[in-house]
């Protein structure tokens, strides 16, 4: 199936379905996004600043709120989601709101936090743009979406087991941003002062069948649009579970899944936020704060 738009490369019928049964027994399968929250939540403690009215987009269980339970850093906080049953579940005022749509006032928000939800957005720098506009000038956005990197054994297993049995690939792991272009996507965005790394959490398995459960019970499995509809075939999906402990498992017989979280951090802009000098407004030269002699654009230094 080939999608009509090349924007739409994500199933987001298909993502509020799966989000709404995941809701139905999230504790049971809320590991990783209480993780992730956790390590986003933290680097609020760097900022030195009190944000009145804060948003959770796509809060899931309340990770994001159990995390800034001890912190007094944030205000009041407002919970979204595009399941109906995690903002029911919240623990605060919530509402049912798509990512890709945001139905909040513009300059609303103080602080805006999304862990673990926007890597299913098919126009990410649309959606960036969109939480820029519903921030105050100086808002914080700090987001948290898996990357690039995520689930690579189980791609490279898949891919293994599709060419050794059917003949062919098809989309098995979804595409993900890489970490080279998180930064320039808070850019073009708006964003001031924007920041991107990356963290790498490895999560061991008792095999690859408990891993593939575990992502179908979270509601992260494959929504490319383009993925394959019938139902994989068992000889393709035990060859691709073989494969993966035959590569990837430890001393312990178990299976090491990898999850690549890339954390954005940006701005809204204001005029009292640093900004670069102007080329030739420095009011010391280079070579006196080094001690070094200065050479001019035209001269050839040698090397000692």
């Amino acid at each position: 199936m080939t999608s009509p738009d090349p924007l739409l490369v994500f199933d987001r019928a298909t993502l509020r379905r799966r989000r709404e049964r995941a809701a139905r027994d999230w504790e049971s399968h809320a590991f990783l996004k209480r993780e992730i929250a956790g390590r986003l939540v933290e680097r609020l403690d760097d900022v030195r600043r009190h944000f009145a009215l804060a948003l959770d987009l796509g809060s899931h269980g309340d990770e994001i709120a159990i995390a800034l339970r001890d912190r007094r850093s944030v205000g009041d906080l407002i919970r979204s989601d595009l399941a109906e049953r995690f903002a029911r579940c919240a623990g605060g005022s919530a509402v049912v709101a798509d990512e890709e749509h945001l139905p909040f006032a513009a300059a609303k928000f103080d602080l805006v936090l999304s862990a673990m939800s926007l890597h299913w957005v098919n126009d990410l720098p649309g959606t960036l743009i969109q939480i820029g506009r519903i921030l105050k000038p100086d808002g914080l956005f700090l987001g948290a979406l898996l990357g690039g990197g995520t689930l690579w054994q189980l791609r490279q297993a898949f891919a293994a087991a599709e060419s050794e049995i059917d003949g062919g690939l098809s989309p098995r792991i979804s595409p993900f941003a890489d970490l080279r272009d998180a930064a320039g996507l808070l850019q073009r965005a708006g964003f001031a002062l924007p920041v991107a790394d990356s963290e790498t959490i490895d999560v061991d398995y008792e095999n690859a069948l408990a891993l593939m459960r575990d992502l179908s019970s979270m509601g992260e499995s494959n929504l490319v649009v383009e993925r394959r509809r019938q139902i994989t075939r068992r000889a393709t999906l035990l060859r691709a579970a073989e494969l993966y402990g035959e590569r990837f498992a430890r001393p312990s017989g178990r299976v090491t899944a990898s999850f690549e979280v890339l954390f954005l951090h940006g701005w809204a802009p204001h005029a009292s936020q640093p900004k670069p000098l102007k080329p030739g407004s420095a009011a010391q030269r280079l070579a006196d704060a080094l001690g070094a002699p200065e050479q001019s654009a035209g001269e050839k230094v040698e090397r000692s």
